[in-house]
Parts: C-alpha cells; sequence; structure tokens
C-alpha cells in the first residue's frame, strides 16, 4: 500500500517523538485546565507534565541576541522551553494566534539555534499550536 503526501510528510518530521510527546502532555494540561489561565500556569503544569513523562527540558533560558557583526549583545529573550536541547517550546493563553506570534517563535528559533519549536496556545477553547521547522 502507497502512503499518501501526507503520510510521507508525517513520517519525515524532524524531532518528531519529541514533538508528539510534547503536544500529548499539553493536550493533558489543556484538557485538565481548559482556558482562560495566565501563561505562567500553564508553563508550571506543562513543566510537571514532562517530568512525569521523562522529557528533559529547560525552562527559561536567556539567550543574548545578537545584530550583524557587533561583538556584544543587544539584548536578551527567554523561550519557555527547550526540550531535549532540540525542541524550542514557546506558550501563549490568548484567544487566538497571530502572525505576530508566530514571528517571535521563529525569531527564538534562529536566536537559540534551533530548527524545530512548537508554539502552543492554551487560551482558546480548543488546544491550538503551530509546528515550526527552519
Amino acid at each position: 500500500m502507497r502512503m499518501n503526501e501526507k503520510q510521507q510528510t508525517m513520517t519525515k518530521l524532524k524531532h518528531k517523538e519529541i514533538t508528539e510527546k510534547i503536544i500529548g502532555a499539553s493536550f493533558e494540561v489543556h484538557k485538565f485546565l481548559g482556558n482562560g489561565f495566565q501563561e505562567v500556569i500553564y508553563q508550571r503544569a506543562l513543566e510537571w507534565e514532562f517530568k512525569q513523562a521523562k522529557l528533559p527540558y529547560a525552562r527559561e533560558i536567556e539567550q543574548d541576541i545578537f545584530y550583524k557583526n557587533l561583538k556584544a549583545p543587544i539584548g536578551t529573550r527567554r523561550a519557555d522551553f527547550v526540550v531535549e536541547d532540540k525542541v524550542l517550546v514557546e506558550i501563549k493563553a490568548i484567544i487566538e494566534l497571530e502572525d505576530v506570534h508566530l514571528a517571535q517563535a521563529l525569531n527564538y528559533l534562529k536566536a537559540y539555534k534551533l530548527e524545530v519549536g512548537l508554539l502552543i496556545n492554551f487560551g482558546s477553547k480548543s488546544l491550538t499550536f503551530k509546528r515550526l521547522v527552519l
């Protein structure tokens, strides 16, 4: 039996096992808490789920932001999570994800020198997420 294009794409996703665990943990958090809380509440709950899933992670690591050839950083940013040193996770708790949130997450991917990220929104009635790849 031949796989359709979507199935072929799914089997080739980079860091697929990690992102599936992160998404599963996110659905678990949203199922229990629902929407309507601040981001930090979802961060703490997701951190607990990562521990239960034995997913190595770092939370809110400060990353220098550089500009062109300047030797000194022009600022810093903190992504919500970096999981297994491979997948960036940025959490939102808003009604709807917008392009600006996508741009922020893509910039974090570049700053952290990672290829795969998840932008996860707990603020809508149903959990929504975007998988980002550089």
